[in-house]
């Protein structure tokens, strides 16, 4: 329990510091990007991610993120109300 709380904690300090190239923002799938995000409890970081790729000039793919994001959430909460997450 302590150790998956750490991680949690470590996972929310990690996604404070967003930073990507721009070769990882051209090649992102933002749909996996949200999703992955939304399945580590973090909230949305579309605009993270909309300041750090604009930096290299490149856009993503918002629409494309929060279909993500809005499908890992429904699963993150399906899991944790049967017990499957912390």
């Amino acid at each position: 329990m302590a150790a998956c709380r750490f991680l949690a904690v470590l996972v929310l300090l990690l996604a404070g510091c967003v930073t990507m190239d721009a070769a990882e923002c051209r090649g992102a799938n933002w749909y996996e990007l949200g999703f992955r995000d939304a399945m580590y409890g973090l909230q949305p970081m579309d605009a993270a991610y909309g300041e750090q790729c604009g930096k290299h000039d490149a856009k993503p793919d918002t629409a494309a993120y929060a279909k993500g994001w809005q499908e890992g959430k429904w699963e993150y909460d399906s899991r944790k109300r049967i017990g499957g997450t912390d």
